[in-house]
């Protein structure tokens, strides 16, 4: 699928003009926007904002927010998106390093910087030229798991090419009604959660709150999920069957326990779709809705990409489904690099052009991915070993008493690293012998935790993710009884 000249295409004001209207273009906070309503009021937006270079914005789940972020787009104007629970340290860091110059819409309370207002039912129908596909689209900050988070510089012509990629691969269509209720301040909720349906043409249900009833009471095509949602769901047989009218289930911004998977699909009929992405690289690797999908594997890459597995030297690793190694990525819908830290860009990129992603992970013969973990956190070395935390969390979730699981590698004198597994138990907690021989039941034995830590949830930041810097700090806490 060619770039389109237009960004939103499906906002065409002469499609509107003409009177081609889509009444339910978008549903968020109880409120549905018609395409001449997003159009109208985003335009008179973009006319507030048009000689701005940065603004901004608070990103609540609102129409507001919608509206911010659309006639940002219309006027080329760069969004900042701000999680709406980020703490003043945060705050003040996002908007110091971006040099945001105004908040567009609600604003926190205290802020120095001026205010723009958004005004839902106001209209404008002033027509602005397309601006050019390097322009700058957002600064989205990492979660910054080593030091202050970092601004993500993602342009139009980015963010175009890899939602043309996954509505190629997903088979995505003005026909499909996408539903999720993810945060609108990561690529996963705002870019391809808002921006995919404006671009395709497909309307979105935006349920506030993630939760399996508002879920079922969507009548979507496509649903994205995080894993939380996804086993939630999983353990609502009646929810799960109201969803089984979709055509895609759709899972990311965390690896989806494989016994999730299996559970969805039994409940619903149909595996769900596992892809992988971050912020610098959006989404480069998909199950594809006309292809094959494996329970911990994060498909193949989507149009326009290329990767690659290097060691710890350099060396290629082997496209043999079982050996690890660090993943590189090449392709068009790659960030522009890291907001006013060319030395840190710099860092990300090898010699001959591959984005390092950080992520520790093995490819089949067929091009199938699995990702292992983060190469700080998830590449464990123990006793001389490479070993990859997923596979061994993959395997105690196999496990009936295991609810969820984090695995990391702990200092150890003579192993160099040793594997601990801090484990959320469901009812009655296994005895910690009875896990660790789980494993190393259907791993290699080198691949078993040498201690099991019980603990009563496990530390996520807003999307789901486990923050594995958080573990290990403190002394082991007994089961549950």
């Amino acid at each position: 699928m060619s770039l389109a000249p237009r960004l939103l295409r499906s906002l065409d004001p002469l499609a509107v003009a003409a009177g081609a209207d889509i009444p339910d273009a978008v549903t968020i906070g109880g409120i549905t926007l018609s395409r001449s309503d997003l159009l109208g009021a985003a335009t008179s937006v973009a006319e507030r904002v048009a000689r701005a270079e940065r603004v901004a914005v608070l990103a609540r789940p609102t129409a507001s927010t919608v509206l911010a972020v659309v006639g940002c787009l219309i006027a080329g104007v760069t969004v900042v998106p701000v999680p709406p629970d980020s703490g003043a340290a945060e705050l003040d860091h996002m908007l110091t390093d971006s040099g945001a110059q105004a908040w567009l819409g609600e604003a926190p309370e205290g802020t120095a910087l001026p205010v723009v207002p958004v005004r839902q039912h106001a209209r404008s129908w002033h027509t602005y030229p397309e601006p050019g596909p390097d322009t700058p689209a957002f600064v989205l900050y990492t979660s910054g798991t080593t030091g202050l988070p970092k601004g993500v510089v993602l342009s139009r012509r980015a963010i175009a090419a890899g939602l043309d990629a996954l509505a190629e691969a997903w088979s995505w269509t003005a026909a499909d009604v996408l539903v999720h209720g993810l945060p609108l301040f990561h690529v996963h909720g705002l870019i391809l959660g808002l921006l995919g349906p404006l671009r395709v043409g497909s309307p979105l249900v935006h349920t506030g709150k993630p939760t399996p009833a508002n879920y079922a009471a969507a009548a979507g095509t496509m649903y994205f999920g995080v894993p939380t949602v996804w086993a939630r769901i999983a353990d609502d047989p009646d929810t799960a069957e109201k969803l089984s009218a979709a055509r895609l289930l759709i899972s990311g911004s965390a690896p989806l326990p494989a016994p999730v998977f299996e559970r969805l699909a039994e409940l619903t009929g149909q595996a769900p779709i596992e892809r992988y992405g971050m912020s610098e690289t959006m989404i480069t690797l998909s199950a594809r809705a006309d292809g094959e999908r494996r329970p911990g594997w994060v498909g193949v890459p989507v149009q326009g990409v290329q990767t690659r597995l290097r060691d710890e030297a350099g060396e290629p690793v082997p496209h043999d489904g079982s050996s690890i190694g660090g993943l590189q990525v090449r392709g068009p819908m790659l960030f522009d690099g890291y907001f006013g830290r060319p030395a840190a860009t710099a860092e990300c990129w090898t010699e001959d052009g591959w984005f390092r992603t950080g992520d520790v992970a093995a490819i089949d013969a067929a091009g199938f991915h699995r990702i292992v973990g983060r190469e700080s956190v998830d590449l464990i070395k123990s006793g001389g070993y490479r070993i990859g935390a997923g596979e061994v969390e993959t395997t105690l979730l196999g496990h009936p008493g295991v609810a969820e699981v984090a695995v990391v590698g702990l200092p150890d004198a003579d192993l160099g690293q040793r594997i601990v597994a801090f484990v959320v138990a469901r009812d009655t907690a296994p005895g910690e012998q009875e896990l660790i021989d789980h494993v190393a039941g259907q791993l290699s034995a080198h691949k078993r935790p040498r201690e099991i830590r019980f603990v009563t949830s496990l530390p996520r930041n807003a999307m789901g993710k486990v923050q594995k810097k958080q573990l290990g700090n403190g002394s082991p806490t007994p089961p549950p009884t």
